[in-house]
């Protein structure tokens, strides 16, 4: 009995799949055409270098690799800001929910793996049934004894698989992988921001601190030349005038030293949202922000970026999941065959239930079908999914342009703010010069008290723009170390991208 079930099954199928292969052919014409958004390949070229001010004081001549391949830690030698980063790295609100994104990701592959291997399940049955006694069925129990409330028993096992000729489930789970490939360096594009902005927000918190400690001397030192001119006024060498316009430039400072405190406290907090925690001060020696910069960064050569940024491997990524998405919506035309076979125990008598080869029950079936009419929703979703590939290569080529204007504009940045901190760093010096000067010429009586006043207050502004220049000149260091695609790397083996790839 069982071999000719499997020869009346094998036969069956042979038959269905010759029909398959008609069938394959009339839909392999019968897929829409795309000549109205037809595909095209992406375009990876990249220059092949960063232009003429690829090379400027502050960065080293392109290397074969870059910068951006080193780990943050080797980047960033202040220690306080190594424990800033790490304890973001750990306890970051924003990272962690996309961690629970990769594990989401991770998952969809599974369930799409499961979709092209065979499922199979085991039931129990139970139930009774009463046919109208006016019927054939009825008539039929009637005269052959059969019980009015028959019984039904039974157990077994089914399982049924699609079988994927077109590889329509294979590709499905491909483009799941690739775009849990594309969550991982979404996460990792996200540490590489994280790290930037907490060292960003760390240089200016330092800076910050330099401004108001010199504010804060320069207060001293304006405080110092008002109780002069009062006691100039009192000798009659100087008018109420220059004692209130004094007294003005010190009160204008003390206020402005309020707004610096405001700054450092919106920052210091920050900071702390980011590393995940309440309010709280933030650890620092602010005396290191006069230290030389770090070395210069290898800028390497721009075709770099695709293997160093995380952005980049996403929307490559992306692209290959929606590459296959269209494989698995054109796959939706052709036909699809699957295969069914259930084998079990069934008897009206649960007594008899076990009892073989007469309560033994099997069935197996092939079955074959295609969309043949109404097959609008199919189209739309095949002409979706091209846009869809579509739109991703733009996306890929935007992420490269922007990318590689990225690292062009800060290599210009970087060399052009070293020029201006140079000039600046004179300016303050020439000022502090000047401040003995009108300080002895107005107490010679060869000065008025406005060009005290003026070169102070210039001297002051100088100081303050030299240290904002030189927290532009961090920033910009670590902007180029973040468009290099440096960050997200680490040395200890738990970093999942590094894990999964170079």
């Amino acid at each position: 009995m069982l071999s000719r079930l499997v020869h009346w099954t094998t036969t069956r199928v042979l038959t269905r799949v010759g029909a398959l292969l008609c069938a394959s052919c009339f839909a392999l014409g019968c897929v829409p055409s795309l000549e109205k958004n037809p595909p095209r390949e992406v375009v990876r070229d990249l220059p092949s270098s960063y232009g003429p001010s690829a090379t400027p004081a502050g960065t080293s001549p392109p290397q074969t690799e870059s910068s951006g391949r080193d780990e943050w830690r080797t980047v960033f030698v202040d220690p306080d800001l190594h424990v800033l980063i790490e304890t973001a790295l750990a306890n970051n609100q924003e990272l962690n929910i996309q961690l629970q994104d990769l594990i989401i990701a991770k998952n969809e592959i599974r369930w799409r793996r499961g979709e092209y291997f065979p499922k199979v399940e085991a039931g129990i049955d139970a139930g009774i049934e009463k046919v109208g006694e006016y019927t054939s069925q009825g008539v039929s129990d009637e005269r052959h004894d059969v019980d009015e409330h028959l019984q039904d028993y039974a157990f077994g096992l089914m399982a049924s698989w699609e079988v994927d000729v077109w590889k329509r489930l294979r590709n499905a789970t491909e483009a799941a992988s690739h775009r849990y490939l594309s969550s991982i360096e979404g996460r990792n594009f996200m540490v590489t921001q994280l790290t930037a902005e907490i060292a960003n927000s760390y240089y200016e918190l330092l800076a910050l601190d330099n401004q108001i400690e010199v504010l804060r001397r320069n207060i001293d030192i304006q405080q110092d030349a008002l109780q002069v001119v009062k006691y100039q006024q009192e000798a009659a060498q100087v008018t109420r005038l220059a004692v209130q316009r004094f007294e003005a430039e010190v009160l204008k400072n003390q206020s402005r030293q309020f707004e610096l405190e405001q700054k450092r406290i919106e920052t210091e907090n920050r900071i702390n949202f980011l590393v995940g925690r309440f309010p709280q001060p933030v650890a620092r020696r602010p005396q290191k922000f006069a230290e030389p910069l770090p070395a210069a960064f290898r800028t390497g050569i721009p075709p770099e970026l695709l293997d160093n940024r995380p952005d980049l491997r996403q929307a490559e990524e992306e692209l290959a999941a929606a590459e296959l998405d269209v494989q698995v919506a054109k796959a939706e035309f052709y036909p699809r065959l699957s295969i069914a076979a259930g084998v079990g125990f069934e008897a009206f008598d649960v007594k008899r239930l076990v009892m073989a080869p007469e309560s033994l029950a099997y069935n197996a079936a092939a079955n074959l079908a295609m969309p043949i009419i109404n097959r609008e929703a199919i189209k739309a979703e095949y002409l979706s999914a091209n846009a869809e590939q579509i739109r991703a290569i733009l996306n890929y080529e935007r992420a490269m342009l922007r990318a590689f204007t990225e690292v062009a504009n800060l290599v210009a940045t970087i060399d052009n703010l070293e020029k201006s901190y140079d000039l600046q760093a004179r300016q303050v010096r020439v000022l502090e010069d000047s401040i003995d000067v009108s300080s002895i010429l107005f107490q010679s009586a060869r000065a008025d008290y406005m060009e005290v006043l003026l070169t102070r207050r210039d001297a002051l502004d100088a100081e303050m723009e030299l240290i904002e220049t030189r927290r532009r000149q961090l920033g910009a260091m670590v902007d180029m170390y973040q468009a290099l695609g440096g960050g997200w790397r680490r040395q200890s083996a738990g970093a999942p991208r590094e894990a999964g790839r170079g």
